[in-house]
């Protein structure tokens, strides 16, 4: 079991430094202009970024990173401010509003490098006229227990922000802005990147309302209200007050699991990438994925052993009962039980699930390991597997059977990683 366990934690590491800003921000930045270089960041990378930009910059700079409590990095110029995630609070909402006091009347010779990762959407929380704080976290709650993918969360913030889908470069006029994104989102797409603050905005208030009408949202009435009288829409492709605004996306969940599956090969494993963009609930996933194992343990497919089954994106958790956990939690323990069900096949598959930002859901693991001796240990001090998944406690499972993977707040953040090592 220690072999398969190193294996495994070595593909997870392995792809949390792929997207390490001390390595690819530098080679990304901007050549500097003739005015002021204003840096503004939102996310849980954005502290690492920005010291990866005073680190690399030749020339003054000034400016604010925003980021989750407990993902500060030291930096000397830029201003480093922390606030809450997943829901916002008043330190983001405080901090959202200096950032875009900050970008404000800037000239053509000024430049505004924007560093943005995931997380940046919730940390700044800059309601729009007529909304509080309270809307926004009403609003945000509500999402985020519904099983709402990030990118409809995301078109609703965007229209109750005024700092959102695009506000913040048309706020930045005329200077340069340049944006470097790390994604945690499926498919990359940097207008839903922390709502894109600094990219166009393709989506409508009508879309927003049809998301919240589809999860049965319908309070606080002041976010309602706002979306109905549509008075203000962000900034469509084309807008002129986006003309000087670039987008560089520099880290991808696909560039992290090809890292992982680079150590997976050079220790004899074949790796084997099922996608770097996969959403759903994460238990339907979690069965679907041992289902998918089971056929390879079973020796359903040919070709070398042993392998490892590797895949990137955002499922999520429709919270019904009031458990602790993450949607890797829960993606293992859906996908342990299904296994459970194989007998003695089964104890060829080891797994990790993890999300590289170093935070799964509720509690400080990064994510969860599961080896065929899970369920034992369970036992053997009364714990109903079935009973932890169908109150969404699957941390307090892993916890018990020794299963929890902690690496503490990376700097980083490309969403999940799971990685199902066959035959080890």
């Amino acid at each position: 079991m220690e072999r398969e366990w190193q294996l495994l934690r070595g593909m997870f590491d392995a792809a949390i430094a792929a997207a390490d800003p001390a390595l690819i921000v530098a080679p990304a930045l901007p050549v500097r202009g003739h005015g002021r270089t204003i840096v503004i960041g939102a996310g849980k990378a954005a502290a690492s970024m920005a010291r990866a930009v005073e680190f690399a910059w030749d020339g003054p700079l000034e400016g604010l990173a925003l980021t989750r409590y407990g993902h500060r990095a030291a930096c000397e110029r830029i201003e480093v401010i922390e606030a809450a995630h997943p829901v916002p609070d008043a330190a983001g909402l405080k901090a959202a509003a200096r950032i875009l006091d900050l970008v404000r009347g800037l000239t053509a010779d000024d430049l505004v490098v924007c560093l943005i990762s995931g997380g940046g959407s919730a940390l700044m929380a800059l309601p729009a006229d007529g909304l509080t704080l309270a809307d926004k976290q009403a609003i945000n709650f509500a999402l985020l227990k519904s099983g709402a993918p990030i990118g409809e969360m995301n078109i609703v913030r965007k229209h109750l922000s005024a700092i959102k889908g695009g506000r913040l470069a048309a706020a930045a006029w005329p200077a340069r802005v340049v944006t470097l994104i790390i994604s945690d989102v499926p498919g990359d797409d940097p207008a839903i990147v922390a709502s894109g603050p600094t990219v166009a905005d393709p989506s409508t208030f009508a879309d927003a309302l049809a998301i919240l009408e589809r999860y049965g949202i319908d309070r606080p009435g002041a976010a309602l209200q706002h979306l109905w009288r549509a008075l203000e829409e962000t900034p469509k492709p084309g807008d002129a007050r986006l003309a000087r605004s670039a987008v560089k996306v520099i880290a991808t969940a696909r560039q992290s699991l090809e890292a992982g599956a680079s150590f997976a090969r050079a220790h004899g494993v074949v790796p084997i990438i099922l996608g770097d963009a996969l959403e759903g609930e994460a238990r339907a996933l979690g069965r679907e994925h041992a289902l998918l194992a089971l056929q390879h343990a079973r020796g359903d497919f040919t070709g070398q052993r042993p392998r490892v089954l590797l895949s990137g994106g955002e499922t999520t958790v429709t919270v019904r009962n009031g458990g602790k956990g993450g949607r890797n939690s829960e993606y293992l323990l859906a996908f342990a039980l299904e296994l459970a069900k194989a007998g003695q096949t089964a104890a060829k598959v080891h797994a990790l699930a993890g999300d590289t930002d170093g935070i799964d859901g509720s509690e400080d693991n990064a994510g969860v390991y599961f080896d065929p001796g899970c369920f034992s240990r369970a036992q053997a001090q009364g714990i109903d597997a079935q009973a932890s998944l169908d109150t969404n406690d699957s941390f307090t499972f892993f916890a018990n059977v020794d299963g929890l993977v902690t690496t503490g707040p990376t700097l980083t953040n490309v969403n999940d990683f799971r990685a199902i090592l066959i035959g080890g």
